[in-house]
């Protein structure tokens, strides 16, 4: 996994034995989401909406550490299956948080999917750092979709 990361952004990428579909409906599908997207008794969603189309909203809600609840949730701005999705991120555990971009690129060869994941648009350092578990978030992704 390669991290890169700049002022204003957060990129990582990752390969995973799956193909774009695959990865691309666990992205996308509250149901999937819920199953994947978590760590007991650390960051754990228990419930994912998702209205999948440009304009469209999703939101997901779970609990923290110390069974703290949490709630993110944005818009859909790209939707192009299985190649691109990105939409807007506000968290409610940053009480300075404005609303960020997240996309995932999704690029399929020989059925394993390179994702390169792009969080962009912090308002300040300290937001961005207050982001830094998406390495975490793509190893639950692999570990449920392939290896």
């Amino acid at each position: 996994m390669t991290t890169k990361t700049r002022i204003d952004a957060i990129v990582e990428e990752i390969t995973i034995a799956a193909t774009a579909d695959r990865v691309f409906a666990a992205l996308t599908d509250p149901q999937q989401r819920v199953k994947w997207w978590g760590q007991r008794g650390r960051f754990e969603t228990k419930h994912a909406e998702s209205d999948l189309r440009p304009g469209g909203r999703w939101l997901m809600r779970g609990s923290g550490v110390g069974g703290r609840p949490f709630c993110v949730s944005g818009e859909y701005r790209i939707v192009e299956p299985p190649r691109v999705l990105a939409f807007t991120w506000l968290p409610d555990w940053d009480e300075n948080a404005t609303e960020t971009l997240v996309r995932f690129d999704l690029h399929e060869h020989d059925g394993m999917t390179t994702i390169r994941l792009t969080h962009s648009g912090f308002a300040s350092a300290r937001s961005r750092e207050r982001h830094h578990g998406w390495p975490q978030i793509l190893s639950w992704l692999k570990g449920y979709v392939g290896g």
